[in-house]
């Protein structure tokens, strides 16, 4: 009988302290998807300068008076490194959008504009997260990556995503592991 395959999907990656990567380092990630293709997931600790109002300015959306007030200052974040030329969004699932992948009953991830002509509206997610650019890890790297303790995981909480202050959700994420990964060794030990 073989080992069931890991699966992190719906779970956070969070950074080892000691990783020093300059794209990875003190990140978040939040994993959408997790097989045998790889790993797909979405930095959500990273803001950019950019904001809505600036992104939908750039794609020429116009956006309602109903959405305005919620859009101006809502900063995109960093993704990852992947496709860092297009915006991606975490949201709550409702709508139908035609490039849609639902990971939990909490959230989806969204990859076509549909999703941001609906919120010009006034009519998108009740929550959302906006990225441009992802994380990918081609099939084993993700696995390799933790076997050499470069990151901690755990279930995710949607909290973090949607409600969490950008700022606070590394600290928000590590304390769902419940002890200080700050007494840990980044040395991996062999019995």
């Amino acid at each position: 009988m073989t080992a069931p395959a890991l699966n992190l999907a719906n779970h956070f990656l969070i950074a080892m302290p000691s990783m020093q990567d300059p794209i990875f380092g003190g990140t978040v990630v939040y994993v959408c998807e997790h097989n045998e293709n790889g790993v797909l997931g979405v930095v959500i600790n990273k803001p950019t300068d950019m904001t809505m109002e600036v992104l939908f300015d750039r794609i020429d959306l116009e956006v309602s008076s109903a959405a305005e007030r919620h859009l101006e200052s809502e900063p995109i974040m960093f993704g990852g490194p992947v496709q860092d030329d297009r915006g991606f969004v975490l949201h709550t699932p409702g709508a139908h959008y035609s490039s849609s992948l639902t990971v939990t009953n909490d959230v989806a991830f969204t990859t076509s504009i549909d999703v941001l002509e609906a919120v010009a509206r006034g009519q998108g997610p009740e929550r959302m997260m906006v990225s441009i650019g992802y994380a990918g890890w081609s099939p084993g790297q993700l696995e390799d990556e933790l076997a050499r303790n470069g990151w901690l995981t755990v279930a995710a909480d949607p909290r973090i995503l949607f409600d969490v202050p950008i700022e606070d959700r590394y600290q928000a994420a590590i304390k769902l592991l419940g002890f200080d990964p700050l007494m840990l060794n980044s040395e991996a030990g062999h019995a």
